[in-house]
């Protein structure tokens, strides 16, 4: 079967080579129109949070040129989500929704329509998920009769039974995940200075911790990406939950529309999105959740809130008193912003059983930001700084257990 299959696309090409084009993408501040020079699938859009995006995924295209934005949409980029489907991400200024997404008569275009929204409409429509959009009835019947390549696939595999990324170290040490932030089609901020991507930086922050942690020997450690591969945030945080990591960093690098801003800041989980959060994990309907080590199966709704939020309190006061132990490590070998310790709602900072901090290590829209964390010297002396400062947070709480 896999000789034939091979030979057909010898002959008749890889698909996406034949896919449609998006040729343009228009923004203006009510709506967003992308065009086509061929017909397309579907199109399907979500909005993503922190930092505040619009995705537009377009199945049976691939991907143009950037774009510039409009009104609240900064910047457009597009990407190659996958062999068959282009993805448009909308990078927001403030906070817009969409709504009313249609497809033109004769299919060769998408609008997205726009609107203002609070910061709390936002973050409704961030854990809405995806709408999807269909071209007319008469167009997705002579898409069907184009004729095509049916292959069968194998089951997909839960996002839960993925196999997990190595853990390296010497057995029975404290765990530690360190996320590099952004990666595949997903570039993160853009540095005016050469166009750097943040993606690549932050795994070269990344490789260079874990690999300095491991000549000490006094902690095991794991990456959520050792490559320029793309997951999904709850993917990244569930990753360290499920090696029973102690300690969870994701390292990115920040942007600014001020060239001035300049400096490292550490975030840890804000209380309005813990007390938030806490309350909809409680109503999950899974009830056997294990927080901490405490099964959670069998406590009614207001039992297992409490318990939900006591653990991540505790993990919270965990997180912050790491980030004040980091910036005594590393101040002075690596530049901080006087308000370096910022507390937001970021999506992987909420593992409730999970320390975890987010780590911008600088601007990338700062050309001495840039230099140091794109050169092998900074990222070597992020990597001291943060080293040292987990192998004494481990250190003081495997004392403070201590009889």
């Amino acid at each position: 079967m896999l000789t034939i299959l091979a030979t057909l696309f010898a002959i008749i090409g890889w698909q996406p080579a034949l896919a449609t084009a998006i040729e343009a993408v228009t923004v203006t501040p009510e709506r967003v129109t992308v065009q086509f020079d061929d017909y397309v699938e579907n199109a399907s859009a979500f909005v993503l949070d922190d930092p505040s995006r619009i995705a537009i995924d377009i199945a049976g295209a691939r991907a143009g040129n950037n774009s510039r934005g409009g009104g609240a949409v900064d910047s457009v980029r597009q990407g190659q989500y996958s062999p068959g489907t282009a993805r448009i991400v909308l990078d927001l200024s403030r906070p817009v929704v969409f709504d009313n997404g249609r497809f033109a008569e004769d299919g060769r275009s998408f609008v997205l329509d726009l609107r203002p929204a609070s910061r709390i409409a936002f973050a409704s429509a961030a854990g809405a998920g995806r709408a999807s959009f269909f071209p007319p009835m008469a167009l997705r019947a002579r898409l069907q009769g184009r004729g095509g390549l049916s292959v069968p696939l194998p089951r997909a595999t839960p996002a839960d039974q993925r196999a997990l990324p190595t853990v390296r170290g010497p057995r029975g040490r404290p765990l530690v995940v360190i996320d590099a932030g952004h990666g595949g089609h997903d570039p993160g901020a853009i540095s005016p200075f050469g166009q750097l991507r943040e993606k690549d930086a932050t795994l070269a922050i990344a490789r260079a911790l874990r690999d300095r942690l491991l000549e000490s020997g006094r902690v095991r450690v794991a990456l959520t990406r050792e490559d320029d591969r793309f997951l999904i945030l709850q993917e990244r945080y569930e990753i360290a939950r499920r090696l029973g990591a102690e300690l969870f960093v994701s390292v990115h690098i920040d942007s600014a529309e001020n060239p001035e801003a300049h400096g490292a800041t550490v975030y840890t989980l804000s209380e309005v999105a813990s007390d938030r959060d806490s309350a909809r994990l409680a109503r999950r309907e899974n009830a056997a959740d294990i927080i901490n080590g405490v099964n959670l199966g069998g406590q009614d709704d207001d039992v297992r809130s409490i318990l939900i939020d006591l653990t991540r309190r505790e993990t919270m006061n965990i997180s912050s008193r790491f980030v004040e132990t980091f910036w005594r490590q590393a101040n002075g070998a690596l530049p901080f912003r006087d308000d370096y310790h910022r507390f937001a709602g970021f999506a992987v900072l909420k593992a409730p059983d999970t320390p975890s901090i987010l780590f911008e290590a600088g601007y990338l829209t700062n050309r001495d930001d840039a230099r140091r964390v794109f050169s092998r010297d900074g990222q070597s002396a992020i990597a001291d700084g943060m080293a040292r400062a987990i192998e004494t947070h481990f250190a003081r709480r495997i004392a403070a257990a201590s009889p």
